[in-house]
């Protein structure tokens, strides 16, 4: 009885810490303004963090990217449902990109830190320019 109690207690602290974690990522939804089809958008990340920008595209689309950073920011550009795994990673292919979608759905652009900025839990403030045609 014991045992359960104390393996119950744990789980309990556990998971209250849980919370935090989740906290630490922040997700924006881009619109754009009536007639436009692209924005710009500042931000900052910090960190192990991220920020994740979410817009709604279609098939054949394209989508331009292009971050401006004063550190070690990248982004990566996520399909509809991804678990993480990014169809552009700008940490290998450079932080200007045009890509053609591949499926209707809502993209993610995740911005995040590498390198000593990541470890040592630098703020790097950001803009991207962001836009579907």
């Amino acid at each position: 009885m014991k045992r359960k109690v104390r393996y119950h207690a744990m789980g309990l602290l556990l998971a209250a810490g849980l919370p935090g974690l989740a906290a630490a990522q922040t997700v924006s939804d881009v619109q754009f303004r009536k007639g436009d089809y692209g924005t710009y958008v500042e931000g900052k990340v910090t960190g192990h963090a991220y920020h994740d920008y979410r817009l709604g595209a279609g098939k054949g689309q394209e989508m331009f990217v292009e971050l401006d950073s004063g550190g070690s920011a990248y982004f990566n550009i996520l399909p509809p449902g991804s678990d993480g795994v990014a169809i552009y990673n700008s940490a290998i292919n450079g932080n200007s990109t045009t890509v053609t979608l591949p499926e209707k759905g809502t993209y993610t652009i995740r911005v995040y830190l590498m390198g000593n900025d990541e470890d040592s839990g630098k703020t790097v403030p950001f803009g991207l320019d962001l836009s579907i045609q």
